[in-house]
């Protein structure tokens, strides 16, 4: 699990606020799928948003506990029912990220004009 200092952590609490919750915990708790799913996403974006849907308190710190522990990450917030995670990208990830490719144009039919021809 990563330590973050506190100036680390109040600047990625600044970055996570506008972010929406990206994987769900639900009954069936902590899943390898969800593991997988987090994990995923923590690739892609670094810094993510995780909604538990659970009532006990102790339970969700148990989920970010065993979260960070897993994927090597760092707890960030824990506010309600929302937890918040980060991991670094490696050199690797970094460099093996495709940019999006971009969306091809429409194509434009080049149908002539069949107008009058002033006959």
């Amino acid at each position: 699990m990563l330590n973050l200092s506190s100036d680390e952590r109040r600047a990625l609490r600044a970055r996570a606020h506008s972010l929406q919750p990206v994987v769900s915990i639900s009954q069936n708790g902590l899943s390898e799928s969800v593991v997988r799913e987090v994990d995923a996403n923590l690739i892609s974006h670094e810094l993510i948003k995780i909604r538990v849907y659970n009532d006990d308190r102790q339970v969700r710190e148990q989920f970010l506990a065993t979260l960070c522990e897993q994927l090597a990450a760092a707890p960030v917030q824990h506010i309600g029912k929302l937890l918040v995670i980060w991991r670094p990208q490696t050199d690797a990830q970094a460099q093996g990220a495709k940019p999006r490719p971009r969306r091809a144009e429409p194509r434009r039919s080049k149908r002539s004009f069949q107008g009058n021809s002033g006959n």
